[in-house]
């Protein structure tokens, strides 16, 4: 089996950006409670904040570095927490996260984004 050939870094970027509007979408006019209780919504939206951090372990280091405004050990660390934590999940926390740290981080995406414009 043959490998892929290796995808620019600025494509993950990308989809750092389209998961965390699907976030922001998936719990648009919901509460917290009526968050944890849409089974659906809970997981979509866990599943796109999973892969905030997988894509963001695609960015190379020097970029990383290059816009430490962004906290890509945290949303890192928050993607292993999600993936192997499954049974210790608090919601308190992940509502905190959907309501306090996405829509923080999507301008700073979007403005890495223009920035790397080549």
């Amino acid at each position: 089996m043959s490998e892929a050939p290796a995808r620019e870094w600025r494509f993950y970027l990308d989809d750092m950006i389209g998961f965390a509007e699907k976030v922001l979408a998936y719990t648009d006019g919901f509460d917290q409670a009526a968050f944890v209780a849409s089974s659906l919504a809970y997981d979509a939206t866990l599943r796109n904040l999973e892969l905030i951090g997988e894509a963001a372990t695609h960015v190379p280091d020097a970029m990383r570095s290059a816009h430490p405004e962004i906290a890509w050990r945290m949303i890192i660390a928050t993607r292993n927490r999600l993936i192997h934590g499954y049974l210790g999940i608090d919601d308190d926390t992940l509502w905190s996260i959907i309501q306090d740290d996405v829509p923080a981080l999507l301008p700073l995406l979007k403005q890495m984004k223009a920035s790397t414009r080549s």
